[in-house]
Protein backbone atom coordinates (compact mmCIF):
# COMPACT_ATOMS: atom_id res chain seq x y z
CA UNK A 1 0.00 0.00 0.00
CA UNK A 2 1.16 3.46 -0.77
CA UNK A 3 1.43 6.21 1.83
CA UNK A 4 -1.48 8.16 0.34
CA UNK A 5 -3.92 5.27 0.84
CA UNK A 6 -2.72 4.82 4.44
CA UNK A 7 -3.26 8.53 5.10
CA UNK A 8 -6.76 8.37 3.58
CA UNK A 9 -7.65 5.33 5.71
CA UNK A 10 -6.38 7.01 8.90
CA UNK A 11 -8.31 10.21 8.14
CA UNK A 12 -11.49 8.19 7.45
CA UNK A 13 -11.12 6.30 10.74
CA UNK A 14 -10.65 9.57 12.66
CA UNK A 15 -13.66 11.17 10.95
CA UNK A 16 -15.86 8.13 11.65
CA UNK A 17 -14.73 8.05 15.30
CA UNK A 18 -15.51 11.78 15.62
CA UNK A 19 -19.00 11.29 14.14
CA UNK A 20 -19.73 8.40 16.50
CA UNK A 21 -18.51 10.48 19.47
CA UNK A 22 -20.62 13.49 18.45
CA UNK A 23 -23.70 11.31 17.99
CA UNK A 24 -23.28 9.79 21.45
CA UNK A 25 -22.69 13.22 23.05
CA UNK A 26 -25.67 14.73 21.18
CA UNK A 27 -28.01 11.95 22.35
CA UNK A 28 -26.82 12.45 25.94
CA UNK A 29 -27.43 16.21 25.75
CA UNK A 30 -30.86 15.68 24.19
CA UNK A 31 -31.90 13.37 27.05
CA UNK A 32 -30.73 16.00 29.58
CA UNK A 33 -32.75 18.70 27.81
CA UNK A 34 -35.87 16.52 27.71
CA UNK A 35 -35.66 15.74 31.42
CA UNK A 36 -35.15 19.43 32.25
CA UNK A 37 -38.16 20.37 30.10
CA UNK A 38 -40.29 17.78 31.90
CA UNK A 39 -39.27 19.21 35.28
CA UNK A 40 -40.10 22.76 34.11
CA UNK A 41 -43.53 21.67 32.85
CA UNK A 42 -44.23 19.75 36.08
CA UNK A 43 -43.59 22.88 38.17
CA UNK A 44 -45.64 25.18 35.91
CA UNK A 45 -48.66 26.96 37.34
CA UNK A 46 -51.20 29.32 35.77
CA UNK A 47 -51.02 33.03 36.63
CA UNK A 48 -52.94 36.09 35.55
CA UNK A 49 -50.64 39.02 34.89
CA UNK A 50 -50.67 42.52 33.50
CA UNK A 51 -47.71 42.88 31.15
CA UNK A 52 -46.03 46.25 31.71
CA UNK A 53 -43.03 45.99 29.40
CA UNK A 54 -41.10 43.47 27.35
CA UNK A 55 -37.68 43.70 25.73
CA UNK A 56 -34.53 41.76 24.93
CA UNK A 57 -31.62 42.78 27.15
CA UNK A 58 -28.33 41.33 28.33
CA UNK A 59 -28.66 38.99 31.28
CA UNK A 60 -26.54 41.25 33.51
CA UNK A 61 -28.81 44.25 32.76
CA UNK A 62 -32.10 42.35 33.03
CA UNK A 63 -32.91 43.04 36.67
CA UNK A 64 -33.18 39.34 37.50
CA UNK A 65 -32.11 38.16 40.97
CA UNK A 66 -28.34 37.91 41.56
CA UNK A 67 -28.55 34.17 42.21
CA UNK A 68 -29.99 33.61 38.72
CA UNK A 69 -27.18 35.60 37.09
CA UNK A 70 -24.52 33.81 39.16
CA UNK A 71 -25.86 30.36 38.29
CA UNK A 72 -25.79 31.12 34.55
CA UNK A 73 -22.62 30.05 32.69
CA UNK A 74 -20.31 32.97 31.89
CA UNK A 75 -20.65 32.30 28.16
CA UNK A 76 -24.37 33.18 28.26
CA UNK A 77 -24.19 36.25 30.52
CA UNK A 78 -23.51 38.59 27.61
CA UNK A 79 -26.22 37.15 25.37
CA UNK A 80 -29.58 38.91 25.12
CA UNK A 81 -32.60 37.23 26.70
CA UNK A 82 -36.32 38.03 26.43
CA UNK A 83 -37.39 39.79 29.63
CA UNK A 84 -40.99 40.61 30.61
CA UNK A 85 -41.91 43.02 33.38
CA UNK A 86 -45.35 42.13 34.69
CA UNK A 87 -47.65 42.91 37.59
CA UNK A 88 -48.77 39.67 39.22
CA UNK A 89 -51.23 40.47 41.96
CA UNK A 90 -49.82 43.39 43.98
CA UNK A 91 -46.18 42.69 43.01
CA UNK A 92 -44.21 43.79 39.95
CA UNK A 93 -41.91 40.98 38.82
CA UNK A 94 -39.24 40.51 36.18
CA UNK A 95 -39.68 37.27 34.27
CA UNK A 96 -37.97 35.57 31.35
CA UNK A 97 -39.94 34.13 28.45
CA UNK A 98 -39.53 31.35 25.96
CA UNK A 99 -38.36 32.68 22.57
CA UNK A 100 -41.52 31.40 20.83
CA UNK A 101 -43.83 32.90 23.46
CA UNK A 102 -42.05 36.28 23.67
CA UNK A 103 -43.36 37.52 20.30
CA UNK A 104 -46.96 36.68 21.25
CA UNK A 105 -46.96 38.55 24.58
CA UNK A 106 -48.99 41.78 24.28
CA UNK A 107 -47.79 44.87 26.15
CA UNK A 108 -50.16 46.68 28.54
CA UNK A 109 -52.72 43.85 28.48
CA UNK A 110 -53.80 41.18 30.91
CA UNK A 111 -52.88 37.63 29.96
CA UNK A 112 -53.13 34.20 31.51
CA UNK A 113 -49.69 32.55 31.46
CA UNK A 114 -48.21 29.24 32.51
CA UNK A 115 -45.19 30.17 34.64
CA UNK A 116 -42.51 27.92 36.10
CA UNK A 117 -40.44 29.93 38.58
CA UNK A 118 -39.46 33.03 36.60
CA UNK A 119 -39.89 31.38 33.18
CA UNK A 120 -43.01 31.99 31.06
CA UNK A 121 -43.90 28.82 29.13
CA UNK A 122 -47.14 29.78 27.37
CA UNK A 123 -49.54 32.70 27.10
CA UNK A 124 -53.29 32.96 26.47
CA UNK A 125 -55.36 36.09 26.02
CA UNK A 126 -57.61 36.89 28.97
CA UNK A 127 -59.81 39.31 27.06
CA UNK A 128 -60.13 39.93 23.37
CA UNK A 129 -58.94 37.85 20.40
CA UNK A 130 -56.58 34.90 20.69
CA UNK A 131 -52.88 35.67 20.60
CA UNK A 132 -51.04 34.80 17.41
CA UNK A 133 -47.36 35.27 16.63
CA UNK A 134 -46.58 38.05 14.16
CA UNK A 135 -45.78 36.85 10.64
CA UNK A 136 -42.13 36.27 9.88
CA UNK A 137 -40.49 38.89 7.72
CA UNK A 138 -38.06 37.50 5.17
CA UNK A 139 -34.62 38.88 4.38
CA UNK A 140 -35.65 40.62 1.16
CA UNK A 141 -38.79 42.04 2.80
CA UNK A 142 -36.64 43.55 5.59
CA UNK A 143 -34.43 45.26 3.00
CA UNK A 144 -37.48 46.47 1.07
CA UNK A 145 -39.03 47.88 4.28
CA UNK A 146 -35.76 49.61 5.16
CA UNK A 147 -35.69 51.47 1.83
CA UNK A 148 -39.42 52.30 1.76
CA UNK A 149 -39.33 53.60 5.36
CA UNK A 150 -41.87 51.20 6.90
Amino acid sequence: MSTSTIIIIVVLVVVIAALIGLTWWGNKQQKKAESAQQQIEAAAQPMTMLVIDKKKVKLTESGLPKIVIDSTPKLYRRSKIPVVKAKIGPRIMTLTADEKVFDMIPVKQEVKAMVSGIYILSVKSLRGPALTPPPKVGFFQKIKNKFTGK
